[in-house]
């Protein structure tokens, strides 16, 4: 029997996650966990647990921070649950230890159902669609973050980089512009993928990098 950990600040995925493994027999324990600090809380309380974790919601500096986390909790199974992660943070974390796998939010339920159930019993499960993206080798070369380039974004994916990197949530930057959270979250989600992060926190760097937030409006 295993106690779990939903490292996710989504309303919607954290329901359908705790309704999955409510079905499970082998969930002693379910747990919920929606920022880096009370991830850390749980596992102080849980540390033989098994964390699912959305990366890119949590404020991580990056993927180091996250392997040092799991040496911190070396009894901990780790399933990265996302809508989609770079590859170099892939190959780091993945190579770094067998503790984590990873599930992306759009897979079938089957091999979400498989995941959990592998990951339960300490077994390492990778989807489809991320073993391919490692083994193809794609951007096996390339850097963890592409060269700043000013046409890289569009001008509104600037301005939301912008308000994402002062600390705007996106719940608060869709109230600000009249626009539904989903259209505001799909443009989260498509300057993430352009820039090749996978949080807040690497795009942060990124935009204070092209010019796009100064250290002064960072501070205010």
């Amino acid at each position: 029997m295993r106690e779990f950990i939903i490292a996710d600040n989504q309303d919607i995925t954290k329901a359908g996650m705790m309704f999955l493994l409510s079905k499970q027999k082998d969930t002693s324990l379910l747990l919920e966990a929606d920022n880096k600090a009370e991830l850390i809380q749980q596992l102080r309380l849980h540390p033989a647990a098994v964390v699912i974790l959305d990366y890119t919601l949590f404020d991580f500096s990056g993927a180091e921070e996250l392997i040092v986390l799991h040496e911190r909790f070396k009894e901990t199974d780790w399933l990265l649950f996302s809508d989609e992660l770079s590859i170099p943070f892939l190959r780091q974390v993945l190579f770094s230890s067998m503790a984590f796998g990873v599930i992306l939010k759009d897979n079938s339920k089957e091999e979400i159902l498989t995941a959990l159930q592998c990951t339960s019993r300490k077994e390492r499960f990778i989807c489809n669609h991320a073993s391919n993206l490692l083994l193809s080798g794609r951007n096996a070369s390339s850097p963890a973050h592409p060269a700043i380039k000013d046409n890289l974004l569009t001008p509104a994916e600037r301005s939301i980089l912008k308000e994402i990197a002062l600390g705007k949530t996106t719940k608060e930057i869709a109230a600000d512009r009249n626009l539904s959270f989903h259209t505001v979250n799909s443009h989260r989600k498509n300057i993430f993928r352009k820039l090749g992060v996978n949080n807040a926190h690497e795009a942060t760097k990124y935009a204070m990098k092209a010019g796009i937030v100064d250290l002064v409006e960072y501070y205010i």
